[in-house]
């Protein structure tokens, strides 16, 4: 009873293990204070914990680049189009969503496997940003005044041990805020019953079908009835009631009709989560029997190829893709799958032969960027490397992959102070400021650059020192 009564803030903080030293520095910040800015700052830097901390992130640019663009075609239909989202996906079998401070909103693995269509899964994605535009975080901090800051802290603090010791968890929540915990419920079913209905009209005005909702959510329940105590982790943090779901059925059929398609993207990067999980050969067996019985389904032919290269079955992988690109419409992950073989075999002249064709049709899709640089290294072209990450950094300056490629390409280069310069963006955008001041240091040192280069790591290097003594004074 006591989780149920966490329904948001579980929802923000269950899918990732404990972690109770790299919580957030929430300081001195009331209840009024709780701004966008600030809640995005929270967010962030949750977010870097996840990233650079916790094994269960999925570092996949390919997924993660797909659930961005449903998740940002949905939040440019919200009521509130000039949020920042960012979406990220967990390693995880169980079926959830969360929502982190300032628009961070995480899918588990899982989630994505259980959604019978891509109107479903964006569903859940439109209840996740509804959370974020009504600004349910705020309101509950709001609620408890002062105190509500603290009460975040610790429930964070209680939530995010509950994988790793629920019965610390538990004592944790009862021993910190029990009373405030039984006021907070009615309050927060509110706040589910609210993203359930902004949810849906975000999800009927970005043109999915909004019978999704619904249809997701009741099979959901019916499954939580199923398994009882094992319920979906979904039910778990979002609590589905009867009500709920009748008040969703009779919104989304007072709505126009819309049949609508499946993106093929949506069945490659299912597909590709069934090549990765389990045993390489269960993969092939599994994926190899769905390929017998929908022959002509190119998603799941894409996922057998994938999972016989995760076997080493280099061959039979590269037949697969090539009678996937005779016969399936063109695609960016059957491209990239290609690549992938190519590099594989260690023939990156024929990865990068493919892959700059892929670039210049599919170029919404960035992820391209990585593989390419890549294979441009494995065949001995780290200058061009270079220079293609370079000219993708002009648009995505905040891109740790790319900042990693870059100084990757450079150390192939030999070119030292370019190398470390790179390097120390790494671990500036993680957060890891003293790491980052150490590299640009040793760029400094390593003084192979021109003028004009060590001026910038000079300045770069007085920016970031003035930034963490900032930081050391706001800890004090």
């Amino acid at each position: 009873m006591m989780r149920r009564s966490l329904a948001l803030l579980l929802s923000l903080a269950l899918a990732f293990p404990a972690r109770a030293a790299g919580l957030p520095d929430l300081g001195d910040v009331g209840a009024a204070d709780f701004s966008p800015a600030t809640e995005r700052r929270i967010g962030e830097q949750i977010i870097q914990e996840i990233r650079t901390k916790d094994a269960s992130y999925l570092d996949d640019p390919e997924i993660e680049e797909y659930v961005n663009r449903l998740g940002h075609k949905l939040a440019a239909s919200s009521q509130n189009p000039q949020q920042d989202f960012d979406f990220f996906v967990v390693k995880d079998s169980t079926l959830n969503a969360f929502a982190l401070p300032g628009g961070y909103i995480g899918v588990h693995t899982g989630l994505l496997l259980a959604a019978q269509s891509e109107s479903e899964l964006a569903s859940v994605l439109g209840h996740e940003i509804a959370h974020v535009t009504q600004r349910h975080i705020a309101q509950l901090v709001g609620k408890q005044s002062q105190s509500g800051m603290l009460m975040l802290a610790s429930l964070l603090v209680a939530v995010l041990a509950a994988k790793s010791n629920s019965q610390v968890s538990e004592a944790a929540i009862a021993a910190g805020q029990a009373g405030a915990l039984q006021s907070q419920l009615g309050y927060t079913r509110d706040f589910e019953r609210e993203a359930d209905r902004v949810g849906l009209q975000t999800l009927e005005s970005a043109g999915y079908d909004v019978r999704g909702m619904p249809s997701f959510f009741e099979r959901l329940q019916r499954n939580g009835r199923l398994y009882e105590n094992n319920a979906p982790a979904y039910l778990r943090t979002h609590p589905l009631t009867t009500e709920r779901i009748a008040d969703m059925e009779n919104r989304a059929t007072s709505m126009p009709y819309r049949q609508v398609p499946d993106s093929a993207d949506f069945g490659y990067v299912r597909a590709k989560l069934r090549a990765q999980s389990g045993v390489p050969t269960d993969a092939v067996r599994e994926l190899n029997s769905l390929v017998e019985q929908v022959p002509n389904d190119a998603a799941a032919r894409y996922g057998l190829a994938r999972a016989l290269m995760r076997a080493g079955r280099l061959d039979e992988a590269g037949a697969e893709v090539e009678r996937l690109r005779k016969t399936a419409e063109p695609s960016a992950f059957v491209e990239a799958l290609a690549a992938e073989i190519a590099m594989a075999r260690k023939d990156g002249a024929r990865a990068v032969k493919v892959l700059e064709a892929a670039r210049a049709r599919f170029p919404a899709y960035s992820y391209l960027d990585y593989t390419l640089a890549d294979a441009r290294i494995l065949a001995g072209r780290p200058a061009d490397a270079a220079a293609g990450v370079k000219q993708a950094l002009q648009n995505r300056g905040e891109d740790q992959r790319l900042w990693a490629l870059l100084s990757r390409a450079n150390a192939d280069l030999g070119k030292r102070t370019a190398q470390h310069r790179a390097q120390a963006e790494v671990y500036a955008l993680r957060g890891a400021l003293p790491a980052a001041i150490e590299q640009l240091e040793i760029a400094r040192k390593a003084a192979d650059g021109d003028f004009y280069e060590l001026s910038a790591v000079d300045a770069r290097l007085r920016e970031l020192k003035a930034r963490w003594l900032e930081e050391r004074r706001e800890r004090q």
